[in-house]
């Protein structure tokens, strides 16, 4: 629990701008289908998905991305550039057990702010749309929303690294991984994918855990 207060204290701010930049983008976005609803009319946004392949949430397509960049960045930095993580790690807790609970607080806080996006798009597109078409929407965004999360791992995994040569290897190696995030902008391009696509994200952590070792080991 100290080490998630601690994790709390550092990123508070950032979460809550975070939080409004979503919600911003969001409602953006839903103005968007709410003025074309008002316009045309419902059928003619059912059309204009069909036809254009348009999902109108396009503006979120990096906004995960940003966000998890950000947050290891301000999760992490302090603790590299203070030198307060070799005194973490020296607590009567594994090292594991440590990285772990930094990983959960910062993996917790991207699957909180990208539920809190579903939720608002899935409150509005269903008084709007068949299930059809507001499925096609949320499994658009998906990858983008994993996107954050990898995004996020593999900046824990860059800031953690001691090594700086080290480093730039492992921003090459995320960079190459980010971009299979974004190798198709068609709608629903990774829906028979999305189940692989999850669970080689949520592998990444085992990459920090790899920089939190070699930092434990003094390693240069």
């Amino acid at each position: 629990m100290n080490i998630t207060y601690k994790e709390w204290i550092k990123t508070r701010w950032f979460l809550l701008v975070a939080l409004i930049a979503h919600w911003g983008f969001i409602g953006y976005s839903l103005l968007r289908v709410h003025r074309v609803e008002s316009l045309h009319g419902a059928d003619h946004v059912w059309v204009v998905m069909m036809t254009h392949d348009q999902v109108f949430v396009d503006l979120m397509q990096f906004v995960p991305l940003i966000t998890g960049l950000l947050l290891g960045l301000f999760q992490f930095c302090p603790e590299m550039y203070h030198k307060c993580l070799k005194l973490t790690l020296h607590l009567p807790i594994g090292h594991l057990c440590i990285s772990n609970q930094m990983l959960m607080y910062g993996v917790g806080a991207m699957l909180l702010l990208s539920v809190t996006d579903y939720l608002i798009l899935l409150v509005y597109l269903q008084s709007l749309l068949p299930v059809e078409l507001y499925g096609r929407i949320l499994l658009t965004a998906l990858p983008w929303y994993l996107a954050g999360m990898a995004a996020y791992l593999m900046t824990s995994w860059i800031v953690l690294e001691p090594a700086w040569s080290r480093r730039i290897f492992n921003i090459c190696v995320a960079l190459l991984v980010l971009r299979v995030y974004f190798v198709s902008s068609t709608p629903c391009a990774y829906s028979r994918i999305a189940w692989a696509l999850t669970i080689f994200t949520l592998l990444l952590a085992s990459l920090v855990v790899i920089s939190i070792k070699r930092f434990k080991e003094g390693k240069e």
